[in-house]
């Protein structure tokens, strides 16, 4: 089963019109190839997978072999060849290129050495992760959460199928991914990192806590934080922090992306399960937060803390605007003095409540409670509709 991603396709669309080379980055198995050959279904394409050792061997001299080619040139897993990237840069660069690259990885530029460096200026970066609500439908965001959005842990026959599928996903993962990485970092050492990440999803970073835990100095807590995040399978959410004459937190929060793998390294299958887990407040703020981020597009997502209590689970900055979000797993949020306090300290223009309920309503002048679903329609939202 095929699942349209109309709002994906058309964010690599508008990248192309910037950019000769556009590279769709995002964790293994999220839908990278499949989307590419969505793109590619009306022109012609010429197609490279460099986990096939055919198409290694197509591109032992790249050079010969990319600069004939035209119209839209894909290269898969690009992470595996970097050096490819200055080859691609001398081929943009031609004064009348007829090519253009789709480029597929599952590593972020920071673990990719050489494609800012070698490719500045010359491509554009669209993320992608999961299936969203966007594309299944607001009636699937049960399965959704529980399942998470890798297309073949959600597409499963059922729940212990799909629990299977991400078992052997994190397997795979560590055993294999990583090391082809360049990464040597034993699999069971990185796995017990993923799973206390697990524990701590949604809340700040204690490299000190980690180290002593895993029997380590803080660094290498920190770079196995970053070899997490770079992979796209952990979110490091940045605090936002001003001088407001009050102590905040400055350290970050962590988060599984993925809410499925979440509940894997958990150990919960289904939503009976969730539901009897002291982690599913956790696991519906990094779940909404995650849809809330990419409905707006955005990469300048914050959260907010001070030592006195005060708290903002998201805050984004949008068309030169604050706007601000908590999330709630309950069946009619109500006002907290928290969230009053984050609208006059960071001069939010609106703050959302978002929950899993179905009703819309105020709680204040500047303060909604809205379904996840609503996100469908963002624009529309008060506050921001007008902007």
């Amino acid at each position: 089963m095929i699942i349209p991603r109309p709002h994906a396709i058309g964010r690599i669309e508008r990248t192309f019109q910037v950019h000769p080379i556009t590279a769709l980055l995002g964790p293994r198995q999220c839908g990278k190839t499949t989307l590419a050959r969505m793109v590619a279904e009306h022109e012609p394409c010429e197609y490279f997978d460099l986990e096939n050792p055919v198409d290694t061997r197509r591109l032992s001299q790249p050079l010969q072999a990319l600069e004939a080619l035209s119209g839209l040139v894909i290269i898969d897993e690009v992470q595996r060849r970097p050096d490819l990237f200055e080859i691609l840069r001398v081929l943009v660069d031609r004064s009348s290129s007829p090519a253009r690259f789709l480029l597929l990885g599952s590593a972020s530029p920071q673990l990719v050495k050489g494609v800012s460096e070698s490719l500045a200026g010359r491509i554009g970066f669209v993320d992608l992760s999961g299936f969203q609500l966007i594309e299944v439908g607001a009636d699937q965001m049960q399965p959704l959460w529980v399942r998470g959005g890798f297309p073949n842990s959600f597409l499963a026959d059922d729940n212990p199928a799909s629990m299977v599928w991400r078992e052997n996903f994190i397997r795979t993962f560590l055993e294999r991914d990583i090391p082809q990485l360049g990464i040597t970092i034993p699999a069971e050492t990185l796995r017990r990192f993923w799973t206390m990440v697990a524990h701590y999803h949604g809340q700040i970073w204690n490299a000190a806590e980690f180290a002593r835990s895993l029997g380590t100095s803080e660094n290498t807590a920190r770079r196995y934080l970053d070899i997490m995040a770079g992979a796209y399978m952990v979110r490091v959410l940045p605090p936002w922090f001003e001088n407001i004459r009050k102590r905040q937190v400055k350290a970050p929060k962590i988060y599984i992306r993925d809410s499925g793998i979440l509940h894997a390294l958990l150990q919960l299958s289904n939503l009976a399960d969730l539901q009897g887990h002291p982690k599913i407040g956790a696991s519906w703020e990094g779940f909404a937060l995650e849809h809330v981020i990419h409905a707006l597009d955005t990469r300048d997502a914050y959260f907010w803390a001070t030592h006195a209590g005060a708290e903002l689970d998201l805050m984004v900055i949008t068309r030169g605007r604050r706007y601000g979000f908590e999330f709630k797993y309950a069946d009619a949020p109500g006002t907290k003095r928290s969230m009053h306090i984050a609208l006059a300290d960071l001069k939010l223009e609106h703050l959302w409540v978002v929950y899993p309920g179905k009703q819309q309503y105020r709680l204040a002048d500047k303060i909604t409670v809205v379904p996840l679903k609503t996100i469908l329609d963002f624009p529309d939202l008060p506050g921001l509709a007008d902007q």
